[in-house]
Parts: structure tokens; sequence; C-alpha cells
């Protein structure tokens, strides 16, 4: 494969002339203090004074603004090197507190003058999405909705009147638009190596984020303000998505070999391979991740190029075209309509892992929540580092040409490439609805556990059976369903296991049965989407249900209940004896239709419509018992009559054949 890509920069001819050559047209010699006084505030007149615009006076040129820039951004480097680090530290940490991790920036001025291109890489792709979070807790100010792109805040009328119009355009110059030297996405989409960023760029970077702190604290002092941070997010899904064992020494070293033959790595991207092995090896799991994501990206990228015969996609966009990023390399089509042929090379184990990782609004998404600043980089989950890396380690051997190791070599990946065979979508809609259904589960089987008292008087025990409509029992009508449901070959169950254990073994089984989930219709995530919802609910009903026992239960053996509050509980007693085959139909309702989904293109929109407004008919159901059966409301008499009227409407859906 890197045969047909004999690559020495995956940067454009343009943008490779924007980011490593035109800042070096222009030699003249910049006196430091006309960027710096002596008080280390920043001359912002000076730098914004650089800024060119094209002859319409509304957008900025640029290629002159880069080209005018070029010697202030080397007298910066050279004062920054020229430095001792600790009079830089004592002369701009108080100046980098608004970022909200000033330790980076700090770091930064140390790793400086090291010019070691991989760590000025690394720094700047944390600097960026550290000033795009915080750049929108400053837009949040005077403002309610923030916008999630840095570009789109860098054109914001709102940083504006915080620190000028001239200062947001510098700012756009080093990270904004494909027409600007655009150091954020060139980094984090993987298309720069790490000799190419110029270090002289990232000392600019530097100089303006102190001074970008400089003026938000004049701004805040004037206006009697402080700036408040959002928190950042917090993962409560780790061991859903943890499928590889810990990664050993004896395996990372392996992977070190991997890298040097597998085709699946470019020759220039080899230092960032190497260098997130070690930042694991170190505990350093944030870096690893921010080393991985962009290289898996460019990989992919190449693999969905060489598949699809499209070389020239490897390279960054220009102005007039777009990326190819994650979005496209995943997607089932190109851009003109074509099958993309990269998912059938992966396989679907393989693509569902990357949705679960990467797009499932659900997943971590690590990708958007580390490149946009959202993860607190020194709680970065080890768990995350570890599957990404697993999951590269996968890639790499995937892309290995045959005979490359001895058998015996190869065995050490055996577990993690197994790992990745099997791999099922835990975040994916339809995933999402198989677990809600066995939480569901879980929860029914209490029912059988749940504590009776006695009720005392007999005479009242009976008056109370008698009261109770035979016909509220729902068993008849139920079976009557399931053997709808039976007969049209969407149930394989009798009808007399919906109510033993038998039922409960049959929705587990369904659960853990595969449903294909890659490129779903809009229609079938529809439906998915009100299935789910309808699981939710059943699962608050259930767990409602199950405390309102225990707590009842508790009182009545305590004889804390009230005579009324006695009545209610010995009606709950009797309701939920009707109530259970109703729950456990809807359950099997839900798990069957949903292996059954992928028919629903195949029908009519007007059936589809039908089908859709029967699933929202029990939706509304589920929702109105939740509410019936809380502990504020305990309206069991109500609860009933509710469930009479949604069996009559499930009977006769079911009784014209309209099941999906």
């Amino acid at each position: 494969m890197a045969g047909s890509f004999p690559l020495t920069t995956c940067l454009s001819p343009a943008v490779h002339n924007m980011v490593c050559l035109l800042g070096f047209e222009v030699q003249s010699s910049i006196e430091i203090r006309s960027l710096i006084d002596k008080d280390n505030q920043v001359c912002w007149s000076q730098i914004c004074e650089q800024v060119s615009y094209l002859p319409s006076g509304e957008e900025l040129d640029y290629i002159e603004c880069v080209r005018n820039l070029g010697p202030m951004c080397d007298a910066v480097h050279t004062h920054f090197m020229s430095v001792p680090n600790e009079n830089l530290k004592e002369a701009f940490h108080v100046w980098f507190q608004w970022t909200n991790n000033c330790e980076l920036f700090l770091h930064a001025l140390d790793s400086l003058k090291s010019l070691d291109g991989t760590k000025i890489s690394l720094l700047l792709m944390k600097m960026t999405s550290c000033l795009e979070r915080t750049l929108g807790d400053v837009y949040l100010l005077i403002s309610k909705d923030c916008p999630f792109l840095l570009r789109d805040l860098l054109l914001s009328k709102e940083l504006a009147k915080i620190f000028s119009q001239p200062v947001m355009d510098v700012l756009r110059i080093f990270l904004g638009s494909p027409q600007s030297l655009n150091l954020r996405n060139i980094l984090w989409h993987g298309f720069v190596s790490p000799h190419e960023i110029p270090p002289k760029y990232f000392s600019m970077i530097l100089l303006l984020t102190a001074g970008l702190g400089q003026l938000l604290q004049s701004w805040l002092t004037d206006n009697g303000k402080s700036l408040v941070h959002r928190p950042y997010i917090v993962f409560s899904n780790l061991q859903e998505i943890t499928i590889f064992p810990d990664l050993n020494e004896k395996l990372l070293s392996f992977t070190e070999r991997l890298i040097e033959k597998s085709a699946f790595v470019l020759g220039n991207m080899v230092p960032f391979w190497m260098e997130a092995i070690n930042a694991f090896r170190e505990d350093r799991f944030a870096d690893c991740a921010t080393f991985l994501l962009p290289q898996l990206e460019t990989g992919l990228r190449l693999a969905f190029c060489t598949v699809n015969e499209c070389p020239d996609r490897m390279l960054t966009a220009e102005s007039t075209s777009l990326y190819t990023t994650f979005d496209e390399i995943l997607a089932k089509h190109l851009n003109d309509g074509s099958p993309n042929r990269l998912p059938g090379v992966l396989g679907e184990s393989t693509m569902e892992f990357l949705w679960d990782m990467l797009n499932h609004q659900e997943g971590p998404r690590v990708r958007d929540h580390l490149s946009h600043g959202e993860i607190q980089l020194c709680k970065f989950p080890k768990q995350f580092a570890c599957e990404l890396l697993g999951f590269s380690i996968v890639l790499l051997h995937k892309h290995l040409e045959q005979d490359s190791f001895d058998k015996e070599d190869i065995a050490v990946l055996y577990p993690i490439i197994d790992a990745v065979g099997s791999y099922r979508s835990r975040f994916h809609p339809i995933a999402l609805v198989q677990n809600q259904a066995l939480k569901c589960c879980e929860s029914l089987q209490k029912w059988d556990f749940l504590p009776v008292p006695s009720l005392g008087h007999p005479s009242k025990t009976t008056e109370l059976q008698d009261n109770m409509d035979p016909s509220l029992s729902f068993f008849t009508e139920t079976r009557k369903i399931l053997s709808l449901l039976h007969l049209q070959g969407t149930a394989f169950f009798t009808t007399e296991d919906c109510w033993t254990d038998k039922w409960i073994f049959f929705i587990i089984e369904l659960c853990r049965k595969s449903v294909s989930n890659l490129y779903c219709p809009r229609m079938v995530l529809e439906a998915v989407g009100v299935l789910r919802k309808i699981s939710i609910q059943c699962h608050q009903v259930s767990e409602n249900i199950v405390s309102t026992s225990k707590l009842r239960y508790e009182q009545w053996q305590s004889k804390l209940l009230r005579s009324r509050q006695r009545e209610n509980y010995q009606r709950f007693l009797f309701s939920i004896k009707s109530l259970s085959p109703v729950l456990r139909l809807i359950v099997t309702i839900v798990i069957v239709d949903l292996h059954n989904i992928h028919s629903l293109p195949e029908k009519a929109n007007l059936e589809y419509q039908k089908y859709l407004k029967y699933l929202k008919c029990i939706l509304q159901y589920t929702e109105n018992m939740s509410t019936c059966t809380s502990s504020e409301k305990n309206r069991w008499d109500e609860a009933i009559h509710l469930t009479s009227r949604i069996i009559l409407k499930i009977t006769a859906f079911n009784e014209n054949n309209k099941v999906v």
C-alpha cells in the first residue's frame, strides 16, 4: 500500500508553501521591545499593523499576512530561545492562568528549546484545543450559546467586543480557515509530520496566548466580571468500551517493530507512532491518545485512498475543497455517490469499534472531546488510551505484507486481534435498546421476590378481589397478542413461556443476537429511537413498583400506614399481578420488533407511519405509567385503566398484521 503513495508530505503544494516557506520570505530585523515591553505586556498594536486585507477590505489576505508576520515570529522565537526558562515563566505564568491549564503552557516554554518537532507538534495540539475551550468560556461571558468550533469562535462578534477585531484577525491567521496557517486542523487531522511546523509559530502562539490573557484581565476588571470555566467531561461508560487486556511490555516492544514495517504508517509519521508508545509506557495517557488519533486518521485515509483509487485525497484541502477526514473515511458513500470500499476491507467489527469510539453520540467520542479541549488532560482515562493503542496495533498488523514476521512473533497479537474480530457495538442506538431491554428483564425478575404481607382479615382480601374486574388480569389478552406474534413468525416461544423463567432466557438470547447497525436508514433510526424510549420507561415503571413494594411492606410491618394508605397498598398488591404480564409483553414487542427493524424500508410510507404511530401509543402509555406508579402518585386504578386501553390498541394493531 505504501508503495502506491510515495509521499514525503501530506501537505498540498499551496498549504506546504503557506506553512513551511511563506513566513521566511521576508528577512528583516524586528526589535523585541516593539513586541513585548519592559513590563512583559504584549504590544498588540505593532502585531495588528501587519494584518493585510484583500482589496474588498473585508477578507484577510492570508498570504500577505503570513509573509508580513514571519519576521515578528522570528523575533519572538529568538527572544524565547535566549531568555532562561525561569525568567520566561516568571514573566508569563500569570497571563497563562486564564487558560485553566497554566501548567501546559509553562511546560511548553520548557520544551521549546529542545526544538523537538514531535514534542512541539504534541504541545501545539494540546494548546490549541485548550485555547478553543477557554475562548468558548470567554464567549459565554456575554452570550448564552457558545459555538462549537474554534473557527466559528474566531469569527464571532462577541469575542471581538472583548479582544478587538484586529486581535481576532491575528488569531485567524494562525488558527483560522484552510486558507490560513490553520495549525490546529492540519495537526489534529494528521496531515503534518513532526518537522513541518516551524518552531517560531509555536513561540508566537505562546506569546499570543499570554497577550490574550492580558487583554482579558483588563476587560474583566473594567466590567466587574470574572471568568468561569465550564466543567470538563466526565466519562461514565469506561467499562462498556473496555475490550483489550492491559498492554504489556512484550506487546509494546513488538509494536515498535510493527510500526517500522506496516503499510498503515507513512514514513514521515513514524516518530509520532514511536512517541505514542513511549507516552503509554510513561502513563501519559492523554499524550498517547493525542499522538494516536491523528495517526489513525492518516492511516485510515491512506487505506481509504488506496481502495477507492483517489490518491489526491491524501493531501490537505485547499480553500475550495474539504479535508478527507474521519467523517468521509467512515461514510457509506463517497462524495460522488459511489460506494466507499473501505468498510468492506476493514470488516464490520472494525467499523463498529470506530463508530463507537469516535462517532456515536452516547459513546466516548474521544476524538471530539480531546481535540476540543473538553477533557482534563491529567485525568485522561488509561482505559481509552489502552483501547486506542490496542486497536491501532490491530490495524498495523492488518496492513503488514505477508511473511513480515514469524508466526511465533505474531502470536503475541492474537488476543487483541480476536478482541477486535468479535467486537459488537455498545453505543449504536440498536445496541442501546438491547442493553435497556436486558435491564428491564433484570428489574422484572425482582417482582418474583417482592415481599407480600399477610393482609389480615380474609373478608377484606376477598372484597378487594371481588371488586377487581376479572377482565383486568390481562392474561387472556396478552396470550392472544403473543400468539399473533408467534403465528407471524416474529416470536419463537410459546405463550405459556411468558409467565415463566423461559421468557427471561428468551429475551436475553435475543438481546445477545447481533442486529446489523452500520448505515441504518433514517426511518430505522427513528423507530429504534422510539423503541429505546419505550424500554427506558418500562424499566422506570418496574423500578417504581419494586421500590414502592419494599417501602410499603416495611411501613405495613411497622404499622406506619394510615387507613387510606393501607387500602392503596392492597390495591397496589393486586394491580401488579395484572401489570406484570403486560410489561413483559411490551418488552417482548420491543426486542422482537428490533430484530425485524430492517424490514421497515421495504414498507410503504403510509404503512410505516401507522407503525410509528402504534409505537408512539405504547410510548405514551409507558410514560403515563411511569407517572402513575411513582411514589408521589400511586394511582393504581388509573394504571389499570391505562393498561386496559393500551391492550386494546396493541391487539387491534397486531390483528391487522401490521407488525414490523
